[in-house]
């Protein structure tokens, strides 16, 4: 099922953006890309996903910027302190050699390397990932929530499909019908041409090879079937739970009826009905793939 859901959020220097979307699959594929350091987001994001996805390949894209701010600045006392004993080392040595020096300031002093250096920033991202995780069940929501409104136009149009295959049915019952009479015709008329090529006969054979061609020729059976797939894809569409592989599996049985309708036709018009059913059936199958 198609999807699609984003979210923004900050916290601090940082800020963050989710998306999620979904393409259509036979299985479950879940794709993630999350930046390091985010200890517990993927699995929870995994068991959230995973509790609503059957089918479909997710894609969770999560992107985390922190700004850049102007660090604290601080004084470095290891270093102010070896800076200060070699002022004084240097005084004493200057003095030593009768060499004046004026005394140093506080800017001077700062202005040494290392003296005044950037506070240490907290790299903790537990609040962070506090909050990360607290926005999961509201991002999967959303997501989960378009996937249902796609889905429930999705069933209406099913519906309308396998209604047209239920009324195409119904119409090649009655097409089968109105065919019995020139069928048998067709049938007298290839039986009395063999007849005549031949000067005896076993009537026991005859009656079988009747049978047999008359057994070729039914297609009760095909529309029995097909009236029997359509009160099931009508159970499926209205159960609860996923149901896509089950409707695909049953396309394929709907498609398989339908081409040995064809082929036993024998009519202009049930052959039209056949082809009829194989369109709409396509269609189906390819609403399918997207139900979950």
């Amino acid at each position: 099922m198609t999807a699609f859901a984003s979210r923004t959020g900050a916290l601090g220097a940082a800020t963050w953006s989710w998306e999620m979307r979904a393409v259509n699959a036979r299985g479950v594929d879940l794709r993630m890309r999350l930046p390091e350091g985010l200890d517990g987001v993927e699995q929870a994001l995994r068991r959230a996903v995973g509790a609503v996805v059957t089918r479909g390949n997710v894609t969770v894209n999560l992107r985390v910027n922190h700004e850049e701010t102007a660090a604290e600045l601080v004084v470095d006392e290891a270093r102010l302190d070896a800076v200060l004993s070699a002022l004084d080392q240097i005084q004493d040595r200057a003095f030593a050699k009768g060499v004046t020096l004026a005394q140093p300031t506080a800017a001077d002093v700062l202005g040494q390397r290392g003296v005044l250096v950037p506070a240490k920033v907290d790299d903790d991202n537990a609040e962070l990932v506090k909050v990360l995780l607290s926005e999961i069940p509201e991002i999967v929501g959303a997501f989960n929530a378009m996937r249902k409104s796609e889905g429930q136009a999705l069933q209406t149009v099913v519906r309308e499909q396998i209604d047209q295959i239920a009324s195409l049915t119904r119409d090649a019952a009655v097409a089968a019908q109105e065919r019995a009479p020139q069928a048998r015709e067709n049938l007298a008329t290839a039986l009395n041409r063999v007849m005549e090529d031949i000067t005896e006969v076993e009537e026991a054979r005859v009656a079988q090879e009747l049978a047999l061609l008359a057994i070729k020729n039914d297609v009760t059976e095909e529309i029995d079937r097909l009236s029997a797939h359509v009160q099931a894809a009508r159970d499926l569409i209205n159960a609860d739970g996923p149901v896509g592989r089950k409707l695909d599996f049953l396309a394929q049985e709907f498609n398989r009826e339908a081409n040995t309708l064809c082929a036993k036709a024998q009519s202009p018009a049930l052959t039209a009905i056949g082809l009829d059913l194989k369109a709409v059936i396509d269609q189906m199958r390819e609403q399918i793939q997207n139900v979950e």
